[in-house]
């Protein structure tokens, strides 16, 4: 048992590191418009860039219409993800079969009832409760149904999320055709006055410009870096649930190692094997 009290507490999904490609791709993505604004027209030309008019057309519209179209509590659930994208959750696949299979060893060796005890050193939540339900002889009907009842809660709440990243850049781009079309009509309507032409075509071009920023260097990567931890996640439960419902099945070992690595790529599958153990009847 205190081999599995090395081996399970690593099953810890509250430990974060900053996530290097959000972070590096944002930084990238600022420096490439930096030095193209550099190259173009010097440190001067930084000036023409910086229009308080189109920050309010644009971020402000944007983010108008993003909260219009949620639940204000939803809203700000949304602003406060924007640090999710830079954590990288520790979620290895492999972590976690190697967890099934040493439960299963246990429970092969010592009965479902030892399991129970294992389960405290444990702090992955959703594997726990699953523990505790083959524990307690639930059937294993009734355990797939609440685990995937709670899987499916799980990637409701994250496309909410998902959901309001994606809806900030549709509007982003919107809204800043929106102050286009104010700087045309602006300077339409002043033709006459040169003066005006300028500042006017300024937020013209600048509102466009800062609704592609927000839509294709923000918005869109958040979405999509959430989507893939959202997949992982998902992997990693459904490879949960299937090892538990082997366990309470009372197969070998080395049985369900081989059903859980079909979850993974080829290449993933290279370094999970373990020595399982029980494979003789």
């Amino acid at each position: 048992m205190e081999y599995m009290r090395i081996e399970l507490k690593y099953i810890n999904w509250k430990v974060f590191v900053v996530d290097i490609a959000t972070l590096g791709g944002l930084l990238i993505g600022a420096v490439m418009v930096v030095v193209g604004i550099l190259t173009s027209g010097g440190v001067s030309a930084f000036d023409n860039f910086l229009d308080l008019p189109s920050v309010f057309i644009t971020i402000g519209g944007s983010m108008s219409s993003v909260m219009t179209s949620h639940k204000m509590s939803d809203f700000l659930s949304g602003l406060k993800s924007a640090s999710l994208p830079f954590k990288n959750k520790v979620m290895d696949p492999g972590i976690t079969i190697k967890a099934v299979i040493d439960l299963s060893n246990v429970g092969r060796k010592e009965g479902l009832l030892a399991l129970e005890e294992a389960a405290n050193n444990i702090e992955d939540e959703f594997m726990k409760k699953g523990i505790m339900l083959v524990v307690d002889g639930t059937d294993p009907e009734l355990v797939r149904a609440i685990l995937e009842t709670d899987l499916m809660c799980l990637e409701d709440r994250h496309k909410s999320t998902i959901g309001f990243w994606e809806k900030w850049a549709e509007q982003g781009p919107a809204w800043g055709m929106i102050g286009t079309l104010i700087g045309l009509v602006n300077m339409l309507k002043n033709l006459t006055d040169s003066s005006a032409i300028g500042p006017n075509m300024a937020v013209a071009l600048l509102t466009t410009l800062y609704g592609s920023l927000i839509a294709n260097w923000l918005c869109t990567p958040f979405a999509n870096k959430l989507k893939t931890n959202n997949d992982l996640e998902v992997v990693i439960r459904q490879i949960t649930i299937e090892g538990l419902l082997s366990i309470q099945a009372g197969e070998n070992p080395r049985v369900i190692e081989e059903k859980l690595k079909s979850f993974l790529s080829p290449t993933a599958r290279e370094g999970v094997g373990s020595k399982t153990g029980g494979g003789e009847e």
